[in-house]
């Protein structure tokens, strides 16, 4: 861990703490965008600030699409607009997911009951070896195969 620092004055600054390599649920991203609720939003942005700066963000496929989806169709986000944030997300960690993977995340779906689509994204998050989940649709305190589903705004 690293040492705290003495600044000017004898006012001491910590360090951050490294980041766990963590999944970002479509949800994360979409609450940037939402104004409805500035304290999520707020929050939202923090997480994806400080994982893009720690290197430690993980998204998928899925994920940059769905975000797409959700800030045109329900915020009115301009295409071009959201186009532009997809390019943005993509430079974290993106898992694109094989068959394997698809059959996986059905046999997860079948093992455990999540939905098909959390499926996907709770297999997406092991196979990219993320400790954390961060979502507000999956169960917060949850491990699942290793990663622990998140909720950051409880």
């Amino acid at each position: 861990m690293a040492a705290d620092i003495s600044a000017p004055g004898g006012a001491t600054i910590r360090p951050r703490s490294r980041l766990p390599r963590t999944f970002l649920d479509s949800n994360i991203l979409v609450y940037a965008e939402d104004s409805a609720d500035p304290s999520k939003q707020q929050k939202a942005i923090d997480l994806i600030i400080e994982h893009g700066r720690q290197r430690t963000g993980v998204v998928s496929l899925q994920v940059l699409g769905e975000y797409f989806s959700a800030v045109t169709r329900k915020l009115k986000l301009d295409p071009g607009v959201a186009r532009s944030q997809v390019e943005f997300y993509s430079r974290f960690h993106v898992v694109e997911p094989t068959v394997v993977d698809i059959l996986a995340a059905i046999d997860l779906h079948r093992l455990r009951g999540f939905s098909y689509w959390d499926s996907v994204i709770v297999h997406c998050a092991r196979q990219a070896g993320c400790a954390l989940l961060l979502s507000e649709d999956m169960q917060h305190g949850q491990v699942v195969d290793g990663v622990r589903i998140v909720n950051p705004f409880v």
